[in-house]
């Protein structure tokens, strides 16, 4: 199959993001129409469609984008189809991080205490992150070597998780519960603009580097020789992708596979050049999770279901598909 010019793909995927978004904002519980808007006497439609509705579809497609584009990051620096923040246990180190800051928080100002989350997922993401990649570094690199090492790390935190679940109170424990499942139900202007201020210098500086991390698919030794700062660039790629997953996971919680099957449908649709897949990655992925997430808050309205229960359900038997095509590349 011929596949598209990557400009004219990004201009479908805008389009449909941007049509998925306005009907997104109308459905619910209670069925709205952009018309409220223009409706002085509909104030309490109003305030549901621009405070409550509005804020949780942009935060959707943020937060889509960013574990989309951290994952292209991950299989890009680590030249694995199967790396992903999730499986490597970047998502459950982060999530530890913001468990404790919740289990045993700070005094703080309510400024600081707004990025508090954020700031400790970013700690916990980033030394989750230094530790696979240093690992991956020594040794034979393998496929199992980085699973088996995620799969440590994924039970290592859960454990932790766990620890202080137990010893949490209630409101603290139906916090935390909400984080394993991942949602989107604390949605605000507040935190919309808190989680845009990492997610958006982040996505632009990894956006800056994408030809070099073309070039790192050659090898290391070949991209020295073309020029490039490898452990420098190495340390970027990083730093920004822990701080992504740091962003997403302190607003919404873990939410599995979209960095995992994202990359892999836009590698197969516009081809492996980083310039293209980056921007791909970021359209596909919040259009993902934004249909999840609709889906998650209408499938059983009034009540709402967890959207990284969906976004698993899509991804596990993505992953077994993809686990067993490799074998079968192998063995033939």
């Amino acid at each position: 199959m011929r596949r598209p010019l990557p400009c004219q793909a990004l201009w479908l995927l805008g389009l449909a993001l941007l049509a998925l978004a306005l009907i997104a904002t109308n459905l619910g519980a209670m069925r709205l129409s952009i018309a409220v808007l223009w409706h002085a006497h509909d104030e309490a439609l109003r305030h549901i469609w621009l405070n409550i509705r509005l804020p949780r579809v942009l935060l959707a497609a943020l937060v889509g984008g960013a574990l989309a584009l951290s994952g292209c990051v991950m299989q890009g620096l680590f030249r694995n189809p199967l790396a992903d923040p999730g499986l490597l246990g970047i998502s459950s180190g982060a999530a530890l991080a913001v468990g404790l800051s919740v289990v045993l928080p700070l005094a703080l100002p309510a400024v600081l205490a707004l990025y508090m989350p954020m700031l400790a997922a970013f700690l916990g993401s980033l030394a989750v992150t230094l530790v696979i990649f240093f690992l991956s570094r020594h040794g034979n690199n393998s496929l199992s070597r980085l699973l088996l090492v995620g799969i440590a790390i994924n039970a290592l935190c859960g454990a932790a998780v766990g620890v202080l679940s137990w010893i949490s109170n209630d409101a603290q424990l139906r916090q935390l519960s909400l984080w394993g499942m991942g949602s989107l139900g604390q949605a605000q202007w507040s935190t919309l603009l808190a989680t845009a201020s990492f997610i958006l210098p982040a996505s632009l500086g990894i956006a800056f580097l994408a030809s070099r991390l073309n070039l790192l698919q050659l090898g290391d030794e070949e991209a020295h020789y073309l020029g490039v700062d490898v452990k420098c660039t190495q340390r970027q790629l990083l730093i920004l992708s822990a701080l992504l997953v740091a962003a997403a996971v302190a607003v919404s919680g873990v939410i599995g596979f979209v960095g995992l099957v994202i990359p892999h449908l836009v590698r197969m649709w516009l081809g492996a050049d980083h310039r293209w897949l980056i921007p791909g990655s970021v359209l596909a992925g919040a259009i993902l999770l934004l249909v999840a997430d609709t889906l998650a808050r209408t499938m059983v309205a009034p009540a709402e279901m967890p959207v990284g229960l969906l976004t698993s359900l899509l991804g596990g038997p993505w992953f077994l598909a993809l686990i067993f095509r490799q074998r079968r590349e192998t063995d033939g």
